[in-house]
């Protein structure tokens, strides 16, 4: 029986190991391409572009700084990564993670350790960071349910809870084409890496 392949060729020329990522396989230039072209919320948004995954991680860094301003640049960079896998695996909605059971987190885990490792972050990094941009995260869906998804105020506030007005009033999504989207994360990627 022919084994079934596991890697994927990615623009950059690398080959990608889904069973055994490593660090050396792992381009930014890859993550920002693959996640500039991601539709998050399964591509039902309003607006003539996708909301990518690509945009979603560049308000999260962004919400994830305003929250926590005295965090390590090394944290902002993890949050700006927080869903980079997903330039492989896509972005999948919880109700598939779930029925795909524990296979989709190892994989998930796996592309995140590699990635991590190959910008300087710990492959694990510590929970009470991880639970600061999972805030940051939900208060990124919370805008764009209600801005681009559909969802009244009322409907976020109970799925993403209750956001502070005040965090929220100047925060808005971007729509634009996945070309503008893929530089606007590879730069906000370079002033990270060039701050650490």
């Amino acid at each position: 029986m022919a084994q079934t392949r596991a890697w994927q060729r990615m623009l950059s020329g690398r080959r990608l190991d889904l069973l055994d990522p490593t660090p050396m396989d792992i381009e930014i230039e890859d993550i920002a391409h693959g996640l500039a072209f991601v539709a998050r919320w399964n591509g039902q948004t309003r607006g003539d572009y996708a909301y990518s995954v690509a945009e979603h991680s560049i308000l999260v860094e962004e919400i994830f700084r305003r929250l926590y301003p005295k965090e390590p640049v090394k944290w902002q960079l993890a949050a700006l990564l927080h869903d980079a896998p997903e330039y492989v695996i896509g972005d999948m909605i919880s109700p598939v993670k779930a029925a795909i059971g524990p296979d989709y987190g190892a994989l998930d885990e796996r592309l995140t350790a590699a990635i991590h490792i190959r910008f300087g972050l710990p492959a694990k990094i510590p929970a009470t960071i991880k639970k600061k941009i999972k805030k940051a995260d939900k208060i990124s869906a919370w805008l764009e349910a209600t801005q681009i998804g559909g969802f009244s105020e009322a409907e976020s506030n109970k799925f993403f809870g209750r956001m502070d007005p005040d965090l929220v009033r100047d925060l808005r999504i971007h729509l634009r084409p996945p070309v503008e989207t893929r530089k606007a994360f590879t730069q906000r990627h370079a002033e990270l890496m060039a701050a650490l």
